[in-house]
């Protein structure tokens, strides 16, 4: 079965995602930490799409955001251009 996520328009979508309910710690680690747990939240999120979406098109550089790391989109950005 597919389902689509619908990208809510603005930034309604981050009161419906997960991170809303567990904490910036995760998804905001110092430096050298894990974001395997940020991670692990992010892949259950219905909503993670929307925040990816976000994240690239904000250029956001810090934390965990759409299930990627600053260097994941980093170079995301970088194959994509």
């Amino acid at each position: 079965m597919h389902t689509e996520t619908m990208t809510p328009a603005g930034t309604d979508w981050q009161n419906q995602a997960l991170c809303a309910q567990t904490g910036a710690e995760f998804f905001f680690p110092e430096p050298g930490s894990s974001v395997r747990e940020a991670k692990r939240i992010c892949g259950m999120c219905a909503i993670r799409s929307a925040c990816l979406e976000y994240a690239l098109t904000h250029d956001e550089r810090f934390g965990v955001w759409g299930g990627m790391s600053e260097k994941e989109r980093m170079a995301l950005r970088r194959t994509s251009r």
